[in-house]
């Protein structure tokens, strides 16, 4: 079955940045298949004959560590977890490069941590490298750099970076593949629970049908998964989350079948430059601001008063990324401060005449500029 909405989605998408969890890529033993990513290649090639270009976001490299050095559980101590990381993800990237040279295309190694977004030079140069991956007409297969990361090793999958990686590229469509087979309205053991086809509306009800999906080998769950699609789509992308187990399941979604869930873009894309202000760097402090001020920011397009601030929290310098809340305590918006916390401290509430008073004429008269403001919720 198909339907015009999901075709839409797929004709305008010219790149698809694929997820691969490891259980997808692993038999009920736990023990990579290598049939798998054959298969996964084959299907990469007929995208590929298309026109479009295919991204990888794979994990699996701590589980294919494990079998190559026969362990049946996962190491909890961060260097052993980091040296299987590195044995893993040598024969991963190996598996894939073979089933791909079969087709006549080479796979491309990028392993990425999250400081390589947190840094504008770096986080560019990503997206020249792929830029140029493409042009090679290699397969970019990225994943953590689980053997230097420690915080993506405790609390990471990669369903986030995949959210953050799809920000760097244009017209595309994010597809994550799992161990289930979509979103569903209930427990998915639940003989009567449904797979919900469309989300259009992100609501507290869509939150409330996440359950908990971890497994042995993975580190992901339903609740990381929509987080990162939240994410996605609030900066203008569409997401497919599906069972990357079903027979040719990247083809059935290019031929626009009604497989898996489909989370819908939530209005107009968001630019590079405000997509890695609100949505890729770690905020440094936080600004309460007034009701006047959501108003005139969530509605009105303004940039930041220092008259509308109530609270600053944190230590920062001017050019970092602040998280900006509300009355109500929620965050509404994030932007890069015109000012460090020590002379906002000084300026906190007063009007722009007092400010270039107190500062001198140069001062800025906005706290956070609208142009390097980016709105990540409106209600």
């Amino acid at each position: 079955m198909k339907s015009a909405t999901r075709r839409e989605v797929i004709d305008t998408a010219q790149t698809l940045v694929v997820k691969i969890g490891t259980n997808v890529l692993s038999r009920e033993d736990g023990r990579i298949d290598p049939s798998q990513i054959e298969r996964f290649a084959d299907q990469i090639h007929a995208i590929k004959q298309t026109g479009r270009q295919v991204l990888l976001v794979s994990s699996g490299a701590v589980g294919v560590g494990m079998e190559r050095l026969g362990l049946e559980e996962r190491p909890k101590e961060l260097p052993h977890l980091q040296a299987v990381a590195a044995t893993g993800q040598a024969h991963l990237i190996r598996l894939y490069d073979q089933a791909f040279q079969r087709h006549g295309y080479h796979a491309s190694q990028v392993l990425l941590t999250a400081e390589d977004f947190q840094d504008r030079t770096r986080y560019l140069n990503i997206r020249n490298t792929i830029r140029t991956l493409f042009e090679y007409g290699t397969i970019p297969v990225i994943n953590e750099n689980d053997t230097v990361s420690t915080a993506e090793i405790k609390f990471g999958d990669n369903d986030a970076l995949a959210s953050m990686v799809t920000y760097l590229i244009e017209s595309p469509l994010l597809i994550i593949l799992s161990s289930v087979d979509g979103l569903y309205n209930g427990d998915p053991k639940d003989p009567n629970s449904q797979i919900v086809r469309v989300v259009d509306h992100w609501s507290p009800a869509v939150l409330e049908m996440a359950q908990p999906t971890k497994t042995r080998l993975g580190t992901g769950g339903m609740q990381s998964k929509l987080s990162a699609i939240r994410s996605a789509t609030q900066v203008g992308e569409s997401v497919i989350l599906a069972h990357g187990r079903h027979e040719n399941v990247l083809l059935q979604i290019l031929n626009g079948d009604d497989v898996g869930t489909l989370f819908l873009a939530e209005g107009q894309s968001v630019s590079a430059w405000k997509r890695w202000i609100g949505y890729t760097v770690k905020t440094r402090g936080t600004l309460v601001v007034d009701a006047g001020a959501v108003q005139a920011l969530t509605t009105k397009g303004k940039s930041l008063l220092a008259i509308g601030i109530k609270d600053i929290q944190g230590t920062f310098d001017e050019g970092e990324v602040l998280s900006i809340v509300g009355p109500e305590g929620y965050e509404f918006a994030r932007g890069l401060s015109n000012y460090s916390s020590v002379t906002l401290r000084q300026i906190q509430g007063k009007t722009t005449k007092d400010i270039q008073t107190l500062l001198g004429p140069a001062a800025f008269g906005e706290s956070v500029h609208r142009d390097n403001l980016v709105v990540t919720r409106r209600s």
